[in-house]
């Protein structure tokens, strides 16, 4: 797995832990997590119902109160969306996947509080930025 260094690489693996354990508890079958090739990375790779789901996760600290009102969203720039893609084909070469399979991108914002010591989960699905 990889290995997490820096203040904002650390708030996403957390972000991304939190993630994991949200799917678990809705049945997702985990597949792979931080898939690398040199086009780019896939945070969390998750199959349910015959579908696979190819999740990008957005994390955000949140330091006071009243909170920011930042989208960690608007992270998910049409650059980054296309290195996923590319990064998907290649994932779905790679493991011989069907092309009459389904997928989709799928973003989780996570907005991490650490105040009250809890977090939000919102998922918007199936990304297309074009």
């Amino acid at each position: 797995m990889k290995v997490f260094t820096s203040k904002t690489q650390k708030i996403g693996e957390l972000g991304e832990n939190i993630c994991i354990s949200y799917l678990n508890k809705k049945d997702h079958k985990i597949i792979e997590r931080n898939y690398t090739k040199k086009t780019g990375e896939i945070d969390i790779i998750v199959e349910k119902n015959n579908i696979i789901h190819f999740i990008e996760v957005k994390s955000i600290k949140l330091k006071k109160v009243p909170y920011e009102t930042y989208n960690p969203a608007e992270n998910l720039t049409k650059k980054k969306y296309f290195k996923i893609y590319k990064t998907i084909l290649i994932y779905l070469s790679e493991n011989n996947v069907s092309s009459e399979t389904k997928w989709q991108i799928d973003l989780y914002c996570v907005y991490i509080d650490t105040i009250n010591n809890h977090h939000k989960l919102t998922r918007i699905e199936d990304v297309v930025i074009i």
